[in-house]
C-alpha cells in the first residue's frame, strides 16, 4: 500500500522518533557553522548556516535518515545533510551533504550524491501542509522502495544498489496515480496529495520502505486521514517515460511539450 511517511509528530515509545522530514527557513546573516563529512564521502564543503536548535530528522535520538535541512532565502540558497549529528562545540559531523542554489536548474554533477540516494535535492519533493491547506501541490512527491536497481534514469544523479535485475526500478523512475483513480472519494487533505500525484506523479529518490511518501512533520496533519492514502497500492500507479521532457541531462529543467 501508499503510505505518508508524515504527520502530526507522535512520538514513538522506542527511540521518541516522528514521522517526517522537517526543515527550517534561516534569516539572513545567519551564522554559518563547521561540517565534518565522512572520509569516502562527497559532500559539498561548509560552512552551512545551520542554526543551534536546527531539527533533525527523527528527532534527537533518531536513527535513520537524521536530515537535517535549511533553506537561507537571503542567499537563495537550500543547504541538506543526511545522518548529520551535533558535535558539544556547535559544529556538525555528517554522512554526506549538498548545498542548491534555487535560482538555478543545474543538477548535481554525474554521479555525485546529495542527502538522498538519488543525489536530487530532498526539499522539493516533500509534502508540505500548508500546500495541502492551500488547495493545491504543484510539485512531484519523492518516495522511497526496499529494492532499487543498480540504474539511474534523469534527473537522478546517482544509482541504486540492489542489483541490475529489471525488474526492480531504477533511481529516478516516475510513477503517477492512473487517471481512473477516484479521488472524490477521498478527504479533502489527502485529495490534495492524490491530485498531485495524478499530474505531477513521485519519483523513487531514496532506499527504504516501499511506496513511502515523503513529508514534512506539522501538528496540523490529521494522521487518520492520511491513513486513506494506505487504500491505494502499487496496481494503481504506472510508469512514466520522461525522456521527452528532458531538455539537458545535467538540468532539472523540463521542455515543453505542445
Amino acid at each position: 500500500p501508499l503510505h505518508a511517511d508524515f504527520g502530526t509528530p507522535e512520538p514513538r515509545p522506542k527511540d521518541g522518533a516522528t514521522p517526517g522530514i522537517p526543515f527550517q527557513t534561516v534569516p539572513a546573516g545567519q551564522p554559518k557553522v563547521r561540517v565534518e563529512f565522512a572520509p569516502e564521502s562527497d559532500g559539498d564543503p561548509g560552512p552551512y548556516p545551520i542554526p543551534p536548535d536546527a531539527r533533525v530528522e527523527g528527532g534527537p535520538m533518531g536513527r535513520a535518515g537524521r536530515r537535517v535541512i535549511v533553506i537561507d532565502p537571503a542567499a537563495n540558497r537550500l543547504y541538506e545533510l543526511a545522518q548529520a549529528f551535533r558535535q558539544p562545540d556547535g559544529s556538525w559531523r555528517a554522512l554526506s551533504g549538498a548545498v542548491f542554489d534555487l535560482g538555478s536548474h543545474r543538477l548535481r554533477p554525474e554521479g555525485r550524491p546529495s542527502a538522498d540516494g538519488a543525489g536530487l535535492p530532498v526539499f522539493p519533493g516533500l509534502v508540505r501542509y500548508d500546500e495541502t491547506a492551500a488547495g493545491e501541490i504543484r510539485h512531484t512527491i519523492r518516495f522511497t522502495a526496499p529494492r532499487i536497481r543498480k540504474a539511474k534514469i534523469w534527473p537522478a544523479r546517482t544509482p541504486g544498489t540492489f542489483a541490475h535485475d529489471e525488474s526492480f526500478p531504477p533511481m529516478g523512475q516516475r510513477f503517477r496515480l492512473k487517471k481512473n483513480v477516484r479521488v472524490n472519494s477521498f478527504s479533502p487533505s489527502v485529495r490534495v496529495i492524490l491530485t498531485a500525484l495524478q499530474r505531477y506523479g513521485l519519483i523513487l529518490a531514496d532506499p527504504g520502505a516501499s511506496w513511502h511518501l515523503s513529508g514534512t512533520p506539522d501538528p496540523r496533519w490529521n494522521n487518520v486521514a492520511l491513513r486513506e492514502l494506505d487504500r491505494l497500492t502499487g496496481r494503481d500507479f504506472e510508469a512514466v517515460d520522461v525522456r521527452p521532457l528532458m531538455d539537458h541531462s545535467d538540468s532539472g529543467r523540463v521542455r515543453t511539450i505542445p
